[in-house]
């Protein structure tokens, strides 16, 4: 469910949140670690599931609302012909009818995060939209229709709304970090309902691979330095923001240690998490210094991979 970029940040902000532990404090066990990280790990699928369960709402706010109108006191032709297809809406039933997700999002108290009010505010907006009037104009069910209809709540109406982001942000501390994963996992429950397992918040392998990598940034903290210190000799070390340097432990550490990760992947994707998470200069930076630890250890045959593809 959650991707290895994902879990790469998170690894960051805990190794950034346990560096900023003052030295009178001792550093939290290893158990404790691995704690906060899965506790962090679960923030993504909490979100993912808020996501989903608002999309229900407020397709089943259609029959809350036919309901409301029929019971006026004073009522019309038009009030008793509320068109509630969308109710109906095969992406909403496939949810409701899971088992997995209903227990996941009981458990995590996704559902109860949704507001009522936003819901019928967002519900009577979609009714003034010609995509709403050309999706209830048909009376037939269409696989591909009840989906566009979804993905335009989703895109149109939610993520492109200011106050629902608002929203999401007071209650997701982890929104800035984890919105583009969880709009993707969104998108492929929708093209792929099978593909997502409500179960777990992350693969076996994918979780075995978030604890190898902070485990072994703070155990081998020693052997990455010193390979990363004598790179530093150009750079002022007071000045080396403390996300390069953690970004840069981590990159070494996959180089060394995750046989199976390509060092490309390894490079790219550190450059990418330092232009976006530290300083202007970091992507430059964090490039230059793992890219010369690349080639030496290269030269020096200690970075073993094995064909990635057949893993």
């Amino acid at each position: 469910m959650i991707s290895r970029r994902n879990i790469r940040i998170k690894v960051m902000q805990l190794l950034y949140a346990i560096d900023a532990i003052s030295p009178e404090k001792s550093s939290p066990k290893e158990t404790e670690v691995v704690t906060l990280l899965k506790k962090q790990i679960e923030q993504t699928r909490t979100l993912l599931l808020f996501m989903l369960s608002y999309l229900i709402e407020i397709a089943q706010y259609a029959e809350i609302y036919a309901q409301q109108r029929a019971s006026k006191n004073i009522v019309t032709q038009e009030d008793l012909n509320v068109n509630i297809k969308i109710a109906g809406n095969e992406f909403v039933w496939s949810l409701l009818e899971n088992e997995a997700f209903n227990t996941a999002a009981g458990q995590t108290k996704a559902k109860l995060l949704v507001e009522n009010d936003f819901v019928k505010k967002i519900f009577l907006q979609l009714t003034q939209t010609p995509e709403y009037a050309a999706y209830i104009a048909v009376d037939s069910r269409d696989k591909k229709a009840d989906t566009e209809i979804i993905h335009f709540i989703f895109t149109d109406l939610l993520l492109a709304n200011e106050s629902f982001i608002a929203i999401v942000e007071e209650l997701f501390q982890n929104w800035d970090d984890d919105c583009e994963v969880v709009e993707q996992m969104v998108m492929q429950y929708l093209n792929k309902p099978k593909s997502i397992n409500f179960k777990e918040s992350i693969s076996a392998d994918k979780w075995l691979y978030a604890k190898e990598l902070i485990s072994t940034v703070l155990d081998k903290d020693d052997v990455l330095m010193n390979l990363i210190k004598p790179k530093l000799k150009n750079w002022d070390s007071e000045r080396i923001a403390v996300i390069d340097m953690l970004l840069l432990k981590m990159g070494v550490s996959e180089l060394l240690f995750f046989e199976t990760i390509p060092t490309k992947v390894t490079i790219n994707e550190y450059i990418d998490i330092a232009k976006n998470y530290s300083t202007k200069q970091s992507g430059q930076f964090v490039n230059g210094i793992l890219d010369s630890i690349h080639k030496d250890l290269i030269s020096q045959n200690k970075i073993q991979k094995v064909e990635f593809r057949k893993n």
